[in-house]
């Protein structure tokens, strides 16, 4: 059984410029809002430590959490994450 796509929406502001803000989205599969979340956040971990000792993120997105376009100078604000199912308004994969 596949499990249903989440999208796991995580509000970003700038370390120096607070005026600056915007919204990091993470998609992928998991059994629920809680391992939605879970899962976004140890990608993302994961490709801070890469990108902390100058090595290129991981790609194993064979589940969808992978992590593009990190920006280290944005502070992601995880207790103000959303989750929910993923709606794909395009058929996109």
């Amino acid at each position: 059984m596949t499990h249903p796509r989440y999208e796991v929406d995580v509000p970003i502001h700038h370390a120096t410029q607070q005026g600056r803000r915007g919204l990091h989205v993470f998609t992928g599969r998991a059994a629920g809002p809680g391992e939605a979340l879970a899962s976004a956040h140890s990608a993302y971990d994961r490709a801070a430590q890469y990108a902390s000792a100058s090595r290129p993120a991981p790609d194993d997105s064979s589940d969808g959490w992978a992590v593009h376009g990190l920006r280290p100078d944005w502070v992601l604000e995880w207790h103000l994450a959303t989750t929910k199912e993923w709606v794909n308004p395009s058929n996109l994969l």
